[in-house]
């Protein structure tokens, strides 16, 4: 038969009835048992936490989002460490690998590496030109000597027809524009790797507890 009242009324009104006396000595032995025998441990705990956070935070600074993902991977290496040594659910090596996974995508962002991946598909000599009318002053000047996009193409084709097809932060003319499309390539390739960092956490990060 369904009760009149909702259990948790019933437990509110029942600890409501205790006296003052009652409820603090309640409260203090629900306090022992979940957290003050574990004082010294915690302690401890808190003791190693400062040390292993100290370089990160000591070199740590407010202007730039690349100390946000310096703080990120350190926390995403050592919690990966705790619950994959654990063990103590059934995922928990698969959620290990998969945070690591984050820590890797997280460098290549802040290394740009996607960014720059094309740049080792050619290769430019750069040098300063005077200026004949203007003695003193010089400008920048750049050649390309050779280059081998093709096979950065290839590389990526799908990434290619994309910016083929008018994708890109650069207005290319035709496929013969080979330096832009290949820039095109790298700054969508760095946004995806960004993206895909976050999506993973999106889907994993509330199964990362152990």
């Amino acid at each position: 038969m369904e009760p009149e009242k909702d259990i948790f009324e019933q437990w509110q009104e029942e600890r409501e009835s205790r006296s003052w006396l009652r409820k603090k000595l309640d409260s203090i032995s629900l306090w022992w048992e979940h957290n003050g025998r574990y004082l010294g441990n915690e302690f401890i705990r808190g003791i190693e936490n400062l040390w292993y956070w100290l370089p990160v935070i000591w070199k740590d600074r407010n202007w730039d989002h690349q100390f946000i993902f310096d703080i990120l991977s350190h926390k995403l290496k050592v919690q990966a460490k705790h619950i994959g040594d654990r063990g103590m659910h059934v995922s928990a090596e698969r959620d290990a690998e998969i945070m690591m996974a984050c820590v890797r995508l997280i460098e290549k962002v802040q290394e740009e590496w996607y960014s720059m991946e094309y740049m080792d598909y050619h290769k430019t000599k750069h040098w300063f030109e005077p200026i004949s009318d203007k003695p003193g002053y010089s400008t920048w000047e750049s050649k390309q000597i050779e280059e081998n996009f093709d096979d950065y193409f290839a590389k990526y084709p799908l990434i290619y027809k994309r910016v083929l097809n008018g994708e890109g932060w650069l207005k290319i003319k035709d496929e013969n524009d080979k330096d832009r499309i290949a820039s095109n390539i790298a700054h969508i390739n760095h946004d995806r790797a960004r993206k895909l960092l976050f999506k993973i956490m999106e889907q994993n990060i509330e199964r990362w507890w152990d």
